[in-house]
């Protein structure tokens, strides 16, 4: 994890970055992502290399390896085990995200956090925009949400961008799981009632970093953004679309309410998130989902 004492001198004029939650699925998408962004030295975490939880530990890394900006991809994501585990959930998604900004503002060093459509209580009937009414309704939810609000207290010139439905080949996510129980069963019952968009979690790496480019070649534009792929869905829709593609075309697909699932914690019914500010404020494209979905699906079956 640690940049050598020589190389850092060597890149002082390059910015550099770190990502927590390297590990994850949008951390490991930045790593792929990052190749394409040579602007920037980054130095990649997950809890082995850097505990978040520990704020003398943050301020050691940011000292050594010079950093400029902070990525916090690290998270407690397990929404229904949040329920029974509120303790650590809030530990990680809120004392962790206080320990980035307080030591991200001693350092001097931006912060660009990852947070969730979990933040709304999803009873909406348009896209939800940055500035709609935020109501969890679950404890994932409630600690995103106690997160996002412990950065704009500590460090209010930070990003914030809220996310939903994130897949990608890596990790453990819906696209991966139809797929293993495509294989194993005839027959699934899938949620018909609850929309949004699927997210490539690689295409939300490649706008981090155009966000990061921009933030060098122009300013920081601070304040909470939405990202998701195009394009609206149901969960049902997603699943019939992931068998489509994989040729798993004998898979039958019940389409079943929210209610007959059973899940510990409540999802937001309607999580569509309205992208009109990130784009116009950055000049980010954004892919339509179905055309991510198609190369997730050809890259996993080069896995």
């Amino acid at each position: 994890m640690i940049t050598h004492e020589t190389e850092r001198h060597t890149h002082s004029n390059t910015p550099g970055v770190l990502i927590t939650g390297a590990n994850g699925q949008l951390g490991n998408e930045l790593r792929r992502a990052a190749v394409e962004y040579g602007r920037f030295r980054y130095v990649f975490t997950d809890v082995e290399e850097l505990d978040i939880t520990n704020l003398a530990a943050i301020k050691n890394c940011l000292t050594k390896n010079d950093i400029a900006y902070i990525v916090n991809c690290a998270a407690y994501t397990a929404v229904d085990k949040a329920e029974d585990d509120a303790a650590l959930c809030y530990k990680i998604n809120r004392d962790a995200v206080e320990n980035l900004a307080v030591a991200a503002k001693e350092h001097a060093a931006r912060l660009i956090h990852v947070s969730t459509d979990y933040v709304f209580d999803g009873k909406n009937y348009r896209p939800y925009i940055e500035t709609d009414p935020v109501c969890p309704e679950s404890i994932y939810g409630k600690s995103k949400l106690a997160g996002e609000q412990t950065v704009q207290t500590v460090l209010p010139e930070s990003i914030i961008i809220r996310t939903a439905w994130l897949y990608s080949a890596f990790g453990n996510n819906f696209v991966k799981t139809m797929l293993r129980l495509g294989k194993e069963r005839d027959s699934l019952n899938v949620v018909f009632d609850q929309t949004g968009t699927p997210t490539n979690a690689f295409d939300l790496a490649i706008a981090i970093c155009e966000i990061l480019l921009f933030s060098e070649n122009n300013s920081f534009k601070p304040g909470i953004y939405h990202y998701s792929n195009e394009g609206v869905c149901s969960w049902y829709d997603f699943a019939k679309s992931i068998f489509r593609l994989a040729s798993m075309n004998s898979m039958k697909v019940n389409p079943i309410e929210g209610k007959d699932y059973p899940a510990k914690a409540p999802r937001p019914h309607y999580s569509v998130l309205n992208k009109k500010k990130i784009k116009e404020t950055f000049g980010i494209v954004i892919p339509h989902w179905e055309s991510s979905l198609n190369e997730t699906m050809n890259r996993l079956e080069n896995f």
